[in-house]
């Protein structure tokens, strides 16, 4: 089942980091978040990717070509440039990833109608590359094929901007610094599409993915929702920026389900 990215918009709301790269290749720790996002799918079996490029999409390219050498030792002998031995193999070894320009102006619902040609399966996943979420694939894709829609969308509670007060007749009966909200859920992306999607879809570059297809989906009731209660945090701050970044220093990485 093939995983697609969606990783080709400006990211204007961190346009002090945004202006000098990708936000995909935003970095939490040492790796970007893009790594993050294809590390939970990988940890879950599926291996196969397409990136929607568009904004500095060449960057990330670049990062991926040259990922073998960054990460790995290797010896090479100069004057051979085929001539490259690695001595150490990485984890990420079977990923197989295809680069799709999509456009630089491109809205969500149009990248994802240009990747058609890549798609050979039935059935396949989609999310965006700038939130992570420790949300259980094998469950996601489960609840996907129970009920037989065309598209399964993960609803998640948005993290909440201050602390978060339960009360009882005027007492406080629980207090979170910064949790997720507890009523209301909003999009979190990890989709699980079927192909019929594509129905729903044309390639007019002001096409979201979020408006007119999704709301067709909600009319011809072919669109379920798999409730995550769980950690869920997208990257469009500064301060979500800093914050994913410290919870990966104090080993608060919630969705690194992976080893």
């Amino acid at each position: 089942m093939k995983v697609v990215i969606l990783c080709g918009g400006q990211g204007t709301r961190l346009r002090e980091e945004t202006e000098f790269r990708p936000k995909p290749l935003l970095e939490i720790g040492n790796f970007p978040i893009l790594w993050h996002i294809m590390k939970t799918y990988s940890h879950y079996g599926f291996n196969q990717f397409i990136l929607c490029l568009g904004y500095k999409g060449y960057m990330i390219k670049e990062y991926f070509l040259k990922y073998e050498i960054m990460t790995r030792n290797f010896t090479i002998t100069l004057g051979n440039s085929q001539d490259i031995i690695f001595h150490n193999g990485t984890d990420e070894e079977n990923w197989r990833i295809t680069f799709a320009e999509t456009g630089q102006n491109a809205m969500t619902g149009a990248r994802v109608r240009r990747i058609k040609e890549y798609i050979d399966t039935k059935t396949f996943m989609l999310t965006y590359g700038d939130g992570v979420a420790d949300i259980p694939l094998d469950r996601l894709v489960s609840f996907h094929f129970s009920h037989g829609k065309i598209a399964t969308v993960s609803g998640v509670h948005p993290p909440s901007r201050f602390g978060e007060m339960i009360t009882n007749d005027h007492r406080v009966v629980s207090f979170s610094e910064k949790p997720q909200t507890t009523t209301g859920m909003i999009n979190g992306g990890f989709f699980v599409l079927d192909y019929k999607i594509f129905d729903y879809l044309d390639d007019d570059e002001d096409l979201v993915f979020e408006r007119e297809p999704m709301q067709r989906l909600t009319r011809d009731g072919q669109l379920m929702v798999y409730p995550h209660e769980g950690f869920w945090q997208p990257m469009d701050t500064y301060r979500e920026f800093r914050h994913l970044n410290q919870l990966w220093a104090s080993g608060q990485a919630y969705w690194k389900v992976w080893s």
